[in-house]
């Protein structure tokens, strides 16, 4: 025995590392393979499942939940109306406070998820439904007591509809932006259908149909409003598209 390694003495050396490519010394595609690296299956697997449970995850947000606290309000708040007749000042107080609190709550929903990032599948569908859930609430159980003629709830129930309807139809070629007169309009509303909701006498019940009569003319108007853009949105998108199609014949 003279002590010589057998790599130094030309004999066959067992290699007690990773094989490695060229010089660099870095390891091999079929070493990084089978030690599970990124090429490997499960890591790719692993990282959609984990995607998909952030996805999940996200729907329970400080927004989403302001907005299902609005769907939970709406049946209360029916009860909250028509308890005792509909007519008792203390429930219909109590009834007050739920709409306030799911108007309120309407307001800071959507900033929270446009600033936070927290816009999700599930707000975009809710949040609407929320809205005119328990607008359409209110306006139904004011015309039921009689304390609201029924023409007012079908133009403004209407009017929400068929503005919500519409902006599915063109959503192909754009989305119709929310527009001041519309802020406008929903903020009177609220005002307008909370001071209905209260059992208000002599000036303030005066005052209460003026508000309510602005709230209607902002309905109507800003309803207009969004069937010309959508009239327009829709011309420019079939523009848009015919041009397209013609630059790909060409």
């Amino acid at each position: 025995m003279t002590g010589v390694p057998a790599s130094a003495a030309g004999g066959p050396a067992k290699a007690k590392g990773p094989a490695v490519s060229g010089a660099s010394g870095s390891p091999s595609i079929s070493a990084m393979s089978a030690s599970g690296a990124p090429g490997g299956a499960k890591p790719a697997r692993g990282a959609k499942l984990t995607a998909v449970a952030v996805n999940q995850a996200s729907v329970w947000n400080i927004a989403n939940l302001l907005t299902m606290l609005r769907l939970v309000l709406v049946p209360g708040f029916v009860a909250l109306m028509l308890a005792d007749g509909g007519y008792d000042p203390a429930w219909r107080s109590l009834a007050w406070a739920a709409f306030a609190i799911a108007m309120i709550t309407d307001l800071f929903d959507g900033h929270l998820a446009r600033a936070y990032n927290l816009v999700t599948d599930f707000g975009k569908i809710a949040d609407p439904i929320a809205d005119k859930a328990i607008m359409g609430a209110a306006l139904i159980c004011l015309s039921a007591l009689g304390d609201l003629p029924w023409w007012v709830t079908l133009v403004i129930l209407g009017r929400e509809l068929g503005i919500t309807l519409l902006r599915f139809i063109v959503i192909r070629y754009g989305v119709i932006p929310a527009s001041r007169g519309g802020k406008l309009k929903t903020l009177t509303q609220g005002v307008a259908v909370g001071m209905y909701v209260l059992a208000l006498t002599g000036w303030l019940a005066t005052l209460r149909w003026w508000v309510m009569a602005a709230a209607v003319v902002l309905t109507v108007v800003t309803g207009l409003d969004y069937v010309r853009q959508a009239i327009v949105l829709r011309r420019q998108g079939i523009a848009e598209r015919k041009a397209a199609s013609e630059e790909a014949e060409a």
